[in-house]
């Protein structure tokens, strides 16, 4: 018996034992097919040893792009394909704008913080979050300055190796981490900061574990499994220490907090709190502050860092894009100036291999889960108040009518016959609807500033040869990570 049967046998004994969760309650409404559930175990023996996406995608053979899974107990509504996310997310966007918990992180957020909130708690962290990364630059040229000086850090850092072979996540972890550190914290940290390194080295272990064959099954079963050893209880100390680190910041920035000149995301968080100090129903709480800045912090970091990973992975493995990008940025941006995000427009090429990177690396594959806000109408199916859904981010950047190859690697997805960017509609890396990434400006910043500025000062090179490399995730769950891979940068 392997390691993963033994645990589905496990959580099998201990739900039929404990009945931690009790059969689902009687629902009204009339979910869409999918296949028959067993009371408390839900849909385990429909479920893929290789994680909930195989699952998904082989149950979405049978039962069509709108099914329903039992994980567990709990009801979830799968949507599949460009067209049926596009339906729910876009054109119901208030039905879909709900957000279902992540279990493997529920114990620390409880429906707090601007990504697992709800209702009007979520609409006014929203407002207020977008609001403020407005104010401190988002879209604008001052983030696109933070931006190019980090660059400008990290060629300096990546010419002290020398040409030596390097595993490249710390490095881009802390570039990121930077970034969002100037906008949340207003100050960046030394790539040798112990303590910054720490941090972002629990952002990447709690994104592992989310996507890790335990984290997938401590959704379906959390009710049972919390009780019991496990990688959950590490991404739970990895937020909390997390979130004492952003709580030791807060009390620091309350101390210097000069009303008239708000420097960054708290003190802008502080002064909304002392203004809505006497209303009994204000979303602007301590605990809201300590985990949207968390949310932020680790979102701002962990998306961007592991883009840019799979970036410079698939240019090892294809070594001509690279040598075409590089050919593009020497016409257009030349080698003694910093690139700028105007370039962009010059650079078709560079823009659609970006685009591709993140097609690709399919980043997020099953999305954040959503939740139904009321009882909803949906392709003939009414979903009740409340129920989970999957918009499967992976079946529309995959979907073969928008990508002629879509389980390959062709920035050609996104050129046209004469050269120039191809939109695509199925191109939605950072979801859709009204719960689209905040960061969403920030990060295509930064991707094309990072990307075009490692490839103006270097050439990418690894011991492997490019036909033996493997682009294989690593894990892919809630989230993707790429396989561990050491590369040398050359100046040029």
């Amino acid at each position: 018996m392997d390691f993963v049967s033994f645990l589905l046998l496990s959580a099998v004994l201990g739900l039929l034992l404990l009945l931690a969760r009790g059969p689902a309650a009687s629902r009204r409404g009339r979910l869409p097919p999918g296949p028959r559930p067993l009371p408390l175990l839900g849909n385990i023996l429909q479920m893929d040893r290789h994680g909930l996406l195989k699952s998904f995608l082989e149950l979405r053979d049978k039962y069509g792009d709108v099914f329903t899974i039992y994980l567990g107990p709990r009801p979830v509504v799968v949507l599949c394909g460009p067209e049926a996310v596009k339906e729910a997310l876009v054109e119901k966007a208030e039905e879909f704008s709900g957000r279902a918990p992540v279990m493997i992180v529920d114990s620390v957020f409880q429906g707090q913080g601007v990504v697992f909130a709800n209702g009007d708690r979520w609409k006014a962290l929203r407002r207020f979050s977008l609001a403020t990364l407005r104010d401190f630059g988002m879209g604008k040229r001052s983030i696109e300055e933070r931006i190019q000086q980090e660059a400008q850090c990290l060629v300096e850092e990546l010419r002290k190796s020398k040409g030596a072979l390097l595993e490249p996540t710390m490095i881009f972890n802390s570039i990121t981490g930077n970034v969002i550190s100037s906008i949340v914290f207003g100050e960046r940290f030394s790539y040798d900061d112990k303590q910054f390194q720490d941090l972002l080295n629990k952002f990447t272990d709690i994104f592992a574990i989310g996507s890790s064959l335990w984290g997938q099954l401590f959704e379906l079963f959390s009710g049972f499994l919390k009780f019991f050893p496990g990688s959950h209880r590490r991404a739970h100390n990895n937020l909390t220490l997390v979130n004492a680190f952003v709580a030791d910041k807060v009390e620091k920035h309350k101390l210097s907090l000069d009303p008239s000149a708000p420097r960054d995301f708290i003190d802008m968080y502080l002064l909304r709190m002392e203004k809505e100090k006497g209303i009994a129903s204000t979303e602007f709480s301590y605990k809201n502050l300590i985990l949207t800045v968390t949310s932020l912090f680790f979102a701002g970091t962990e998306t961007s860092s592991t883009t840019l990973r799979y970036g410079c992975l698939l240019l090892l493995k294809y070594p001509w894009v690279a040598e075409k990008v590089q050919e593009e940025i020497d016409q257009v941006i030349g080698r003694n100036r910093l690139p700028e995000i105007k370039d962009r427009a010059k650079m078709p090429y560079t823009d659609a291999v970006i685009h591709e990177t993140q097609r690709f690396s399919d980043l997020a594959p099953l999305n954040l889960p959503h939740a139904v806000t009321q009882d909803t109408s949906f392709r003939g199916y009414l979903i009740p108040k409340g129920t989970d859904v999957y918009p499967v981010l992976s079946t529309v950047l995959h979907d073969p009518r928008y990508f002629k190859k879509p389980y390959d690697f062709d920035p050609n997805h996104f050129l046209d016959a004469q050269g120039s960017l191809k939109k695509s509609d199925a191109f939605i890396p950072f979801s859709s609807g009204k719960r689209i990434c905040l960061g969403e400006g920030i990060a295509r910043m930064e991707l094309f500033l990072f990307f075009t500025t490692i490839l103006q000062n270097f050439s990418l090179s690894s011991s492997m040869d490019p036909d033996s490399i493997d682009l294989t995730p690593r894990l892919s769950g809630l989230g993707t990570v790429p396989p561990t891979y050491l590369l040398r940068f050359h100046p040029r």
